[in-house]
C-alpha cells in the first residue's frame, strides 16, 4: 500500500470522526483526544515509511556474457519483499534466490543462543539416533524432538547468518542488504549497457546499470599474494594496508571485481609482438555517483606492467572522463599484467569495475562534431582498430545521434554526433588573430578545432544596436577534450563579455561544464569579433568543436524524476518535472501522458514560466499487473507564436559526495502497479474500526 494512499485512509477517517463521534462530557472528550493522537501518530508513522524508498547501491558482477547463466548480488537498503527482476532491452531475465539482512545486536545473540543449543543436543545424540532434544527457544523449561536432518539444516543457515559481516553495525548501511539472483544472457542478446530494477514490497529501485559483453568473462577470485605493505600502497602517513591479489586471464577478456580498502587487483595474461590492445575500465561509468564518498566516484587506476614489474603504461582517467583507458601496442612475446586499484586507497563493496582487454575498435575522436538536418556528413574518424578512417552518415533529425564502427563483429564505442538546422561551415585557417578574423554571416554553426596550446580561433560579424546575440560551443558535451573561453570584442578590442563555463543541468554526467556561452545586446551597430581559444591552453586535432552564433533560439528540455515508480491502484505517486530553459525562453509548460495505457492520468501538469520545475501527481486507477508499464510524458510550450513540443526523459537525481545533485538519464520511466484499491481501503477501513461499548 502506498504511503499516500494510507495517509488518505487516515485523514478521511478523521474528518468522518469528528462529525459522528462527538465527545459526550470530560471522558468522552479524553477518549476522542486518545484516538485522535493515536490516528495522528499512525499518520506519522505511514509518511517515516514513505522516506525508506529501496534502492541498490551495487551489482557484482555488473555483466556478464551472452549464452550465460550466473549468480549476481545486489548490494542495498530496504529490499525487504524483494521479488521480480526487471531488465531495458531483450534477451536476460533473472530470478530472486536470497535475500540476506543485517541483524541486530539482539537478534544476534538470540541466534547465538539457538545455535549452541543445536550444538549441544546434536553432541549429546548418538549417531544412530534420528531425532534430538534441543531446548524450546520460546520457553527454556522445555525440550523438544527435531529430526537430525532440520537441526543440521537450521545451523548450516545459523552459521550464514552470524557470518555477514554486515551485522550489528554496518560500514555502510545503504549497501548492507544484499539480494542473490540468478542471471541468464540468452544467446541473441545484443551487446551494450542496461538497466536493472529490482521491484520490492516498497517498489521499484532506481535503475542501475548492468552491461552484456561479447568476450568471455572472469569475476575476481581474492588470492592475495601477500598484505600490501605501507610502502607498496603509498599510504605511510595513513597506516592503510591491504592486499595484493592476482589471477591469470586469456586474451580477448572481460574480468569483473571490487575493490576493497587498501586493495590492488592484478591480472595477468600473455600477449603477442605488435598487437594493439585496448584496455577500458567501466567504474563511474558503472556508478555514476556515490553519495557519501569523495570526490563522489570509485577513482579507478590502471597500471601496465611486464612480467619483470617494469611500469610500460599507466592512467587514471581518459581525458576528463574519471574512467581510466590505456591503448597499447605490444613490444614483444610475453608475459604482461594490469593492476587496477583505488587512486587513494579506498574501497568496498560499491567500488565495482570491469575491465575490457582486446584488440577491439576503439573512435578516441571525430571530425565533424556534427552537421546540419538534410545534409550527408563526411567525418573523420581516429582510434584504435578502426575498420575506416572516414564514414558516410546520412541526414538524420535535430539532435545527438551515437556515431559507430564495426570490426570482425565487435562494436566501437559511442561518439556523439550533433545535427542541427541552422547554416553551418567550417573554420578556416588562418584567423588567429583580428586582423586574419574569418567573417562569417548570422546565424551559422562553425566547426572547427583548437589546433595547437596557442591556437585561438577569431570570427567576425556585423550587428546592430539593441540586436541581442547568443554565441554557445559545444565541445565537452559531444566529448571533445576542449576546455573553451569566449570573449566578444568591439572594433577597437574593447571587452564587451566573456565566458569559460557554463553549466548545462541536461549533462548530469558531466562535473566539469567546460563549455563557455554568452547572451549580450549589442550597444551600437557595427561589427564585431568573437574569439575562441582553450583556457587550459592546450590543443591538437582532437580539440573538435562546434561555434553557434545567432539571435536567441528559446527552447527547453525536460527532465521528470524519479525514474522509478511503484503504487497501488486509486494511488498518487508525485514526480518532479524539472524545465531545462534555453536561450531565456519563460513561456509556462504544459505536461501530459503520451499515448499512456489506460488507467493513468497526471494531475497539476504545469510548469509556470518563472519556475524551473514542478511537482505533480501521477495517479493510477490500474489494477496489479505483473509488468512495470513505460510511460511518456511529453511537455508543450508556445514559443514566438508556435507551439513546441519535446518529451521528457527520465532521471535520477543523485547526490555527488555529500553536497552536489545531478540529473543522470535513464533509459524508461517505469511505473509498477500493484495491489487492488478496494481492498486496501476495506482492510484499512477494518483496522480502524472502533466500537463502542454495549449499554448495560
Amino acid at each position: 500500500m502506498s504511503a499516500g494512499f494510507e495517509m488518505g485512509v487516515v485523514e478521511t477517517f478523521m474528518r468522518k470522526l469528528c462529525l459522528i463521534q462527538k465527545p459526550a462530557g470530560l471522558a468522552g472528550f479524553f477518549r476522542f483526544c486518545a484516538i485522535a493522537v493515536g490516528l495522528a501518530c499512525l499518520l506519522g508513522m505511514q509518511a517515516l515509511a514513505a522516506t525508506k524508498t529501496p534502492h541498490v547501491g551495487y551489482v557484482y558482477p555488473a555483466g556478464g556474457r551472452p549464452g550465460t547463466t550466473f549468480q549476481v548480488t545486489l548490494g542495498g537498503q530496504f529490499l525487504d519483499g524483494a521479488t521480480n527482476v526487471f531488465f531495458t532491452g531483450e534477451g536476460i531475465k533473472a530470478r530472486v534466490l536470497e535475500h540476506t539482512k543485517p541483524l541486530g545486536g539482539k537478534q544476534v545473540n538470540l541466534l547465538r543462543d539457538r545455535l549452541q543449543e543445536l550444538r549441544k543436543g546434536l553432541s549429546a545424540a548418538k549417531a544412530s539416533d534420528q531425532f534430538i532434544t534441543v531446548r524450546d527457544p520460546y520457553n527454556t523449561n522445555k525440550f523438544n524432538k527435531i529430526s537430525r536432518a532440520d537441526a543440521e539444516k537450521e545451523l548450516a543457515e545459523l552459521r550464514k547468518k552470524l557470518a555477514n559481516p554486515n551485522n550489528i553495525r554496518p560500514a555502510n548501511p545503504q549497501i548492507a542488504e544484499q539480494v542473490t539472483l540468478e542471471v541468464a544472457i540468452a544467446t541473441n542478446a545484443a551487446p551494450g549497457s542496461r538497466e536493472l530494477r529490482l521491484r520490492t514490497a516498497a517498489g521499484l529501485t532506481p535503475p542501475v546499470v548492468f552491461q552484456v559483453g561479447q568476450w568471455p568473462e572472469y569475476i575476481e577470485k581474492e588470492q592475495p599474494l601477500r598484505a600490501a605493505s605501507k610502502s607498496a600502497l603509498k599510504s605511510g602517513e595513513t597506516g592503510r594496508t591491504g592486499s595484493i591479489s592476482e589471477m591469470r586471464i586469456q586474451l580477448p577478456a572481460t574480468v569483473n571485481g571490487q575493490i576493497l580498502p587498501g586493495d590492488i587487483d592484478r591480472y595477468r595474461f600473455t600477449a603477442r609482438k605488435n598487437q594493439k590492445l585496448v584496455i577500458v575500465v567501466s567504474a563511474r561509468e558503472l556508478m555514476p555517483y556515490l553519495p557519501d564518498a569523495v570526490p563522489g566516484w570509485f577513482q579507478a587506476t590502471l597500471g601496465l606492467f611486464d612480467a619483470r614489474g617494469h611500469e610500460l603504461a599507466y592512467n587514471d582517467d581518459f581525458r576528463f572522463q574519471p574512467d581510466p583507458i590505456l591503448f597499447f601496442t605490444v613490444p614483444a612475446d610475453g608475459e604482461y599484467y594490469i593492476e587496477i586499484k583505488d587512486a587513494i586507497f579506498r574501497g568496498r563493496e560499491d567500488f565495482v569495475y570491469r575491465v575490457q582487454i582486446g584488440e577491439r575498435p576503439f573512435i578516441t575522436s571525430i571530425f565533424p562534431l556534427g552537421c546540419r538536418v538534410g545534409q550527408t556528413a563526411r567525418i573523420e574518424l581516429a582510434g584504435w582498430n578502426l575498420p575506416v578512417t572516414n564514414l558516410t552518415v546520412p541526414a538524420q533529425e535535430p539532435g545527438i545521434h551515437p556515431v559507430s564502427v564495426t570490426r570482425d563483429g565487435l562494436p566501437s564505442n559511442e561518439m556523439p554526433f550533433c545535427v542541427d538546422t541552422l547554416p553551418e561551415c567550417f573554420e578556416q585557417e588562418p584567423n588567429d588573430s583580428t586582423a586574419a578574423a574569418q567573417a562569417v554571416s548570422l546565424p551559422i554553426i562553425v566547426n572547427g578545432r583548437i589546433n595547437s596550446s596557442t591556437d585561438g580561433d577569431v570570427f567576425k560579424f556585423s550587428g546592430v544596436e539593441g540586436e541581442t546575440i547568443v554565441a554557445e560551443v559545444m565541445a565537452r558535451r559531444l566529448n571533445s577534450p576542449l576546455d573553451s573561453v569566449l570573449k566578444l570584442t568591439d572594433a577597437n578590442g574593447r571587452v564587451l563579455a566573456a565566458n569559460d563555463d557554463h553549466e548545462d543541468k541536461g549533462t548530469g554526467l558531466n562535473t566539469h561544464h567546460a563549455d563557455s556561452y554568452l547572451r549580450f545586446t549589442l550597444p551600437a551597430a557595427g561589427t564585431y569579433y568573437l574569439v575562441l581559444s582553450d583556457t587550459q591552453q592546450k590543443g591538437g586535432p582532437e580539440y573538435a568543436y562546434r561555434l553557434r552564433i545567432s539571435r536567441p533560439r528559446p527552447d527547453f528540455e525536460l527532465r521528470v524524476t524519479p525514474s522509478s515508480l511503484a503504487g497501488r491502484g486509486w494511488s498518487s505517486m508525485p514526480i518532479t518535472v524539472h524545465a531545462l530553459r534555453k536561450d531565456g525562453m519563460t513561456n509556462d509548460i504544459v505536461l501530459s501522458l503520451k499515448n499512456a495505457p489506460a488507467g493513468f492520468t497526471l494531475k497539476g501538469g504545469r510548469i509556470p514560466g518563472n519556475t524551473n520545475q514542478a511537482v505533480m501527481s501521477l495517479q493510477a486507477t490500474a489494477m496489479a499487473s505483473g509488468e512495470p508499464v513505460e510511460l511518456l510524458i511529453e511537455g508543450r510550450a508556445t514559443i514566438d507564436g508556435r507551439e513546441v513540443a519535446h518529451l521528457a526523459v527520465p532521471a535520477e537525481d543523485m547526490m555527488q559526495a555529500f553536497a552536489y545533485h545531478h540529473l543522470v538519464p535513464s533509459k524508461t520511466l517505469l511505473v509498477s502497479v500493484a495491489g487492488r484499491a478496494q481492498g486496501a481501503w476495506r482492510a484499512a477501513k477494518a483496522d480502524l474500526q472502533i466500537k463502542r461499548p454495549k449499554k448495560k
